[in-house]
């Protein structure tokens, strides 16, 4: 099994220079979560990468705590935010990232890499405040994108990928209605393949 915090860190050079794909469900991202931040808000992304979404969101005014269990995604994006006082980066997973509590926390392209997801959403569910809100966004692959059943073991088995949790979209909506979440809103976007973003309210 690959060692996640060595194989983020690994990458993390190449992660930062890498494009992303789609700009425009990407801003779509932005400018949902921005409607539901405001300065007077403390609030946690897990899985933070190299602060790119932490870094365009500290327009709230508020206070973001940014984390990633890899030291190498940290390293920089401590360099990206320097001068962003109301933006701290920390190297943390999510079982043992701050417990806040907080009115809200995020992870985007998080979930799916996840092996125990049901698990992920309890701590981040012990992290909210009543009513907190959690904001995420994550692929849902199962049954899109069959071919990558394929290579992605060989892959995996030689280091040059990570773990990957294949979900539907229905089956991502169960595990947060499971988990205590009530429903605030939800998309799909891109459409393929298909990313679910969701905002729920603990």
């Amino acid at each position: 099994m690959i060692d996640p915090k060595k194989f983020w860190t690994k990458i993390a050079p190449r992660y930062a220079k890498h494009p992303i794909k789609d700009m425009a469900s990407y801003e779509h991202t932005l400018k949902r979560t921005l409607s539901y931040l405001s300065p007077d808000h403390s609030v946690l992304e897990l899985g933070c990468g190299t602060g790119t979404t932490a870094l365009r969101l500290a327009a709230s005014g508020a206070q973001i705590t940014a984390t990633d269990l890899a030291p190498g995604m940290i390293e920089i994006a401590r360099e990206k935010g320097a001068g962003t006082p109301n933006v701290q980066f920390e190297v943390n997973g999510i079982l043992d990232a701050p417990e806040g509590p907080f009115d809200v926390i995020m992870a985007y392209n998080l979930l799916h890499l996840i092996e125990d997801v049901p698990g992920a959403l309890q701590a981040i569910n012990s992290r909210l405040k009543p009513g907190g809100l959690v904001i995420t966004k994550s692929a849902c692959v199962k049954g899109a994108m069959p071919f990558i059943g394929l290579f992605l073991p060989v892959l995996q088995w030689v280091g040059k990928a990570p773990y990957v949790n294949f979900m539907t979209v229905e089956e991502m909506d169960a595990m947060f209605a499971d988990a205590g979440f009530d429903t605030v809103e939800t998309g799909v976007f891109p459409k393929k393949p298909p990313a679910r973003f969701i905002v729920a309210r603990a």
